[in-house]
């Protein structure tokens, strides 16, 4: 049967990990001048393109981890780490490097791929949200547990168009305070979050600390 209890929370971190509000103002800077029309196309997109990219992640994660001879318990110490990292640049109200570096940045310039880089990669659908993926599809190891996980993945994708196709009215609602202090909540999650991967990784490799 589905754990929706656990649907829920898988849900609730993977929203703090993507954190599409605190991606309003580069969206909002990425489309400047876009009619309306122009900017609810590219929130679609994306929406779509980070869709893709998590559920291939929770889909076939364990597949690209054995191709490349990594255990679960080294990717969950790397990606709660990861997500740590993460998590301190939302709680100071910065985009993290980990997301978008100034390199991938200039690439807003180029209409024709913006919805793709670097909105979806490696905004949204960054290093670690894939890795939480990744890392919760190992939990849920049967076949019902990953096609299950679809479900918070679709409901944060729904998210993530509503926010983007509204994004010049929620940043002119909650302003560049309200953005930040939304940011600094799903931070404070993410690194909660974290601190469980790494917890969890550490027991794996050394099973005395359990």
């Amino acid at each position: 049967m589905i754990d929706w209890p656990s649907l829920f929370k898988i849900s609730l971190g993977l929203f703090a990990i993507v954190n599409p509000i605190g991606s309003v103002p580069i969206f909002i800077s990425a489309t400047s001048g876009w009619s309306n029309e122009e900017r609810a196309k590219t929130a679609k997109t994306v929406a779509f393109s980070v869709f893709i990219i998590l559920t291939i992640s929770s889909l076939m994660g364990d597949q690209i981890l054995d191709f490349f001879g990594v255990s679960i318990p080294s990717f969950q110490v790397g990606g709660g780490i990861l997500l740590m990292l993460i998590a301190i640049s939302m709680m100071h109200g910065k985009q993290s490097g980990a997301r978008q570096t100034p390199e991938e940045a200039q690439t807003m310039a180029e209409r024709e791929v913006i919805a793709i880089v670097p909105l979806s990669i490696p905004l949204l659908a960054g290093p670690g949200a894939i890795s939480n993926m990744i890392i919760t599809a190992q939990k849920n190891a049967s076949l019902l547990g990953h096609l299950s996980l679809i479900i918070p993945i679709l409901l944060v994708c729904i998210t993530i168009w509503l926010v983007l196709k509204l994004s010049v009215r929620i940043s002119y609602k909650l302003g560049t305070i309200g953005i930040n202090v939304v940011t600094r909540l799903m931070g404070l999650i993410l690194a909660a979050m974290a601190v469980e991967f790494i917890a969890h990784g550490l027991t794996g490799l050394f099973p005395a600390l359990a």
